[in-house]
């Protein structure tokens, strides 16, 4: 193996982790970047594990969370599960776990402050979700990642149980950006008895989450729900006015 190799071997059982093989850890630490730098690699980068560790983090926190609130209504586990595995929170646990230094990265990449980006940190989290899982399984995965989860809990439910997903966002969004989330009902499906409402929330002109339910305040809760868990992706904030010449 390389120094590199061994270098990121030392920081994966450093990390608490513990691969039969090593090269998926390579991989889920390895930028797009770094790739069009260095033509002569023969590993791909961690696009696909990041695809893979997103879906085995959303079923095994759903899981968790099912388990451990058997009394919870399906809103408020959807509220924790959004609020674990959002980009906000995946990436202070990549900081917590030093993932930024580590990555294998292209040059430029690093130096206009790549290791840093929060979609960058929340990636490699997955990629390596998901290579640990492709190596050991989902109790591996469960091993290492529910006890970090347990810490965000708290924080989580802290910020789920204090109010309802509407007010949350609204709070939010006018604290941070000066502007109230509209809701849209974009349409009703079914019979009268049974009918499945779908919404929409925009943050100025940005469509930031959507919704469904059998009633529009329902589907309203579950599309701000959305909207929370991708807070990364709302409108940045009006630039000032220039004050007029004297």
């Amino acid at each position: 193996m390389t120094e590199q190799a061994d270098e990121l071997v030392a920081y994966g059982v450093q990390s608490g982790l513990g691969f039969a093989d090593w090269t998926l850890f390579r991989s889920a630490l390895t930028h797009r970047s770094y790739l069009n730098e260095h033509t002569d690699v023969d590993w791909e980068d961690n696009e696909r594990l990041e695809y893979l560790g997103d879906a085995v983090l959303d079923f095994l926190l759903a899981e968790y969370l099912f388990t451990s609130f058997p009394n919870a209504p399906e809103g408020e586990l959807t509220a924790l599960r959004a609020a674990l595995v959002r980009r906000e929170t995946l990436a202070r646990l990549a900081r917590q776990l030093d993932i930024g230094p580590n990555l294998l990265m292209g040059h430029g990449e690093a130096e206009t402050g790549g290791r840093g980006r929060p979609a960058t940190l929340c990636a490699a989290f997955e990629a390596v979700v998901g290579a640990l899982y492709l190596d050991q399984g989902l109790d591996a995965v469960a091993g290492w990642v529910l006890p970090m989860m347990e810490r965000e809990l708290a924080l989580a439910r802290s910020e789920v149980s204090d109010k309802d997903p509407k007010s949350r966002l609204q709070e939010s969004a006018q604290a941070e950006l000066g502007i109230t989330p509209r809701y849209r009902t974009l349409r009703a499906e079914g019979p009268d008895h049974a009918k499945t409402f779908t919404v929409e929330v925009s943050i100025g002109e940005t469509v930031v989450g959507e919704g469904s339910g059998p009633s529009k305040q329902l589907a309203a809760q579950r599309a701000a729900i959305a909207a929370l868990a991708r807070r990364d992706e709302w409108p940045g904030p009006a630039p000032a006015t220039p004050a007029d010449p004297e």
